[in-house]
């Protein structure tokens, strides 16, 4: 299944090959290994799914392993692959790069006036050489 969308904390949007969605949740033992984003494919658990929904919950399935690049490429290559998933990663890919260029050609500093000096804080005590003692200590001689 294919993440469309992340719903909060611990609870995603995942679409199947023929376009039904719905929602599962991520254990918290991936919450800090692994990460997901929009476009990801999950396997899920979907043993439960008819009691879920008979029994009002909106929680369907159990996420039970995240696949990493490597894998959906590999999977990709198998004819057990669904012909709707076989260019959502290029698409998506493509979608990034179009984003990524927009963001460059906008102004990096978003029409903000340009910073001044911090008044608040005191300047380092800067040494300067006065010519004055100087001469003062050639006079002395």
């Amino acid at each position: 299944m294919q993440v469309v969308s992340l719903r909060g904390s611990n609870i995603i949007e995942v679409k199947d090959a023929f376009g039904n969605k719905s929602l599962a949740l991520f254990p918290a033992k991936f919450r800090k290994s692994v990460w997901i984003k929009l476009g990801s494919f999950v396997v899920v658990d979907v043993t439960g799914k008819e009691k879920a929904l008979e029994s009002g919950s909106k929680v369907a399935c159990l996420v039970s392993q995240v696949l990493f690049y490597e894998q959906v490429r590999e999977l990709q290559k198998t004819p057990e692959w669904p012909e709707s998933f076989k260019f959502a990663m290029v698409d998506e890919s493509k979608e990034t790069s179009a984003s990524q260029q927009e963001n460059e050609l906008e102004d990096s500093d978003d029409g903000l006036p340009p910073l001044e000096a911090n008044t608040n804080r005191l300047r380092p005590f800067e040494l300067q050489a006065d010519e004055d003692s100087e001469s003062c200590s050639d006079t002395d001689d």
